[in-house]
């Protein structure tokens, strides 16, 4: 797993576990309340799909996820020196717009497991999946805009922007799987409008509702849509090798979906016997009848061509590469040294995460 050294002294010392921690409590209970304002049973699948009930509706402490998201866009409000709680709308905003687009991904991708449980439309159908994923997208509208501010107005516009650049995203990843090849700068590209995107928005939205100008916004932007494909590299990575255990995810989940992820693509565009064997082996996948039933040894044979061509090893690279992008970003901006080092750490947690 790729890792980077502490940024500095002062980010060494960052409690990131209460960061990741302050942004959730924060934003959780605004959350629920947008949650609650659905119809049932839009608003029950909901509460299953956030873990906050299980299958059968009784109450669970379900795995939420990192709360990555919601950390930075209360951390962003303080770089204009508002209280952190100016963020929260921008937070919960983001939240569902993720989400939202984790709902329809799941459905799209055919996965069944999410947060070691089943996945939204396993349990409650597709129907649902879509219309819960729908109805979150315009909840994040309404928690904005009803702040009724300039700064909810010009919030709302950069998270439509980066919404429609997630959804790009996702068209594209979904297009890569069915051609033979794509190159790194189309999956950079495509990894950039899925997960970069929304981490820009989320960096830089508690700013814009504290009142930052838009200079500042792009900056914070630039240093969110590079942790994104940090955090992406790391994600694909973590989607061939990653334990199941601490991923929720099937082994070799992204080689089983035949996703074209950056170890991948990577891989193929190296040359040599290894990329060309592996090359061969995906060509004959797509035409395979008998894919779905490939044994576990056979996905490890192409994970260990991956690694063997040197997918691994430049993915690693990658994330630390846009870490140090995204890191650098954060000069141009004038903030309290408490808030760059919180920025800073992080930034060096989505690369040294485990899943």
């Amino acid at each position: 797993m790729p890792t980077v050294p502490p940024a500095s002294k002062t980010a060494e010392a960052v409690d990131v576990t209460a960061l990741l921690e302050r942004g959730r409590t924060l934003a959780t209970p605004v959350l629920r309340a947008a949650i609650d304002r659905l119809a049932p049973p839009m608003d029950t699948v909901a509460a299953y799909h956030f873990g906050w009930i299980d299958a059968q509706g009784r109450p669970a402490e379900g795995d939420g996820g990192k709360a990555v998201r919601p950390a930075l866009a209360v951390l962003s409000a303080e770089v204009m020196s508002a209280a952190p709680e100016t963020g929260i709308p921008g937070a919960v905003a983001v939240e569902l717009v993720h989400n939202f687009s984790l709902l329809h991904d799941d459905l799209m991708d055919g996965d069944e497991q999410r947060r070691h449980r089943d996945t939204v439309w396993k349990v409650h159908g597709p129907a649902q999946a879509i219309l819960v994923g729908d109805a979150l997208f315009a909840l994040a509208g309404e928690v904005l805009l009803e702040l009724g501010t300039v700064e909810a107005g010009r919030a709302a516009r950069r998270l439509t922007t980066a919404t429609r650049a997630l959804i790009d995203g996702q068209a594209q990843d979904i297009s890569y799987e069915h051609r033979d090849r794509v190159s790194v700068e189309e999956c950079l590209e495509m990894e950039g409008n899925k997960t970069g995107a929304l981490l820009a928005c989320a960096s830089s939205i508690g700013a814009v509702l504290g009142g930052a100008d838009d200079r500042t916004a792009d900056t914070l932007e630039k240093y969110g849509y590079h942790l994104g494909l940090a955090f992406q590299a790391v994600d694909d990575l973590l989607g061939i090798w990653g334990d199941p255990e601490s991923t929720g995810k099937q082994t070799w989940s992204d080689l089983r979906q035949r996703k074209k992820s950056l170890p991948v693509v990577a891989a193929l565009a190296a040359g040599g016997p290894a990329s060309e064997r592996l090359g061969e082996l995906l060509a004959d996948d797509a035409k395979s009848s008998d894919f779905e039933n490939f044994s576990e040894e056979e996905f490890a044979a192409r994970a260990a061509l991956i690694e063997q061509a040197g997918g691994r090893e430049w993915t690693a690279d990658e994330a630390r590469r846009q870490h140090t992008i995204a890191i650098e970003a954060l000069d141009a901006v004038d903030m309290p040294d408490r808030v760059r080092a919180q920025f800073t750490a992080l930034a060096d947690f989505v690369v040294v995460r485990k899943r």
